[in-house]
């Protein structure tokens, strides 16, 4: 785990130029690696940015939870990436988006099952054996469960940490909009990880839908984080107090100062919660 870090933003696209100019205070900078495993002008920026803080790889379609093995390309273009860099940190998400050659433009959920955890925690191993190092695999936002589910997130997570040898990258705003989605305790998650498995720790906002007379949340990475994913991250902090965080801001993106003053009041709910 890591010790006394500031809270990380991601690299976005609109902010590059000013991410130069301003150098704000950060603790590092997050990138989806499906969007820097070419070369050209976003490389170079890319390189740029290295020189200026820590870089975390986010991956969004290795598809580890998919039944199926790792596409070989795409893991070998993932690796190239990883070793090219050299991260501060490497993560995935516990859920799928591939079948065969077709790519679905979602994170899609698993049953959390043994069968399912038996073909992620595959994947993950063959993955880390591959990049030659420990990867993070990311709790996901869910809008339906599965009827024939066996086994309770937290406990899902921590199994397959133990299977594995992955660390836990725990979204703090998904636990709360499964929470509210499903009617769960997101707490329960937190309480059931041993401190040393999760090194990293997500922070967003989110969407509420009105279908009908229903309310549900959506996480969209959108908006301000809200107060009661706040006080979820205090107990997150308290858990797991050396893993470093992330504001997540993926859509309708702030200007950076905005970002970057999220980020400085993640330091302080981190501070207070300590």
């Amino acid at each position: 785990m890591i010790l006394d870090i500031k809270t990380g933003i991601g690299f976005q696209q609109p902010h590059h130029h000013a991410l130069f100019e301003l150098k704000p205070d950060v603790g590092f900078l997050e990138i989806h690696a499906e969007n820097h495993m070419g070369g050209g002008s976003r490389a170079a920026l890319l390189e740029q940015a290295r020189q200026l803080y820590p870089i975390s790889i986010h991956g969004v379609g290795l598809s580890l939870g998919s039944a199926a093995a790792v596409n070989a390309a795409h893991l070998e273009r993932f690796a190239e990436l990883v070793a090219r860099i050299e991260p501060l940190l490497v993560s995935e998400h516990v859920a799928w988006c591939r079948q065969d050659d077709v790519y679905l433009n979602d994170l899609l959920p698993l049953p959390y099952t043994e069968e399912s955890l038996d073909a992620l925690t595959t994947n993950v191993v063959h993955v880390q054996d591959r990049i030659k190092r420990r990867i993070l695999m990311e709790n996901p936002s869910t809008y339906l469960e599965f009827a024939h589910s066996s086994i309770p997130e937290g406990e899902f997570l921590r199994e397959l940490a133990k299977r594995s040898g992955c660390g836990i990258l725990l979204d703090v705003n998904n636990l709360y909009v499964n929470g509210w989605n499903h009617g769960n305790d997101p707490l329960s998650v937190i309480d059931t990880l041993e401190p040393d498995i999760v090194d990293e720790i997500h922070v967003a906002g989110h969407h509420t839908a009105h279908l009908g007379d229903d309310v549900i949340l959506i996480d969209n990475h959108g908006a301000n984080v809200a107060e009661a994913v706040w006080d979820i991250y205090a107990a997150a902090v308290k858990r797991f107090p050396k893993a470093p965080t992330l504001i997540e801001w993926d859509s309708d993106i702030p200007p950076l100062a905005r970002l970057a003053g999220e980020a400085a009041l993640a330091d302080r709910y981190h501070a207070a919660a300590l």
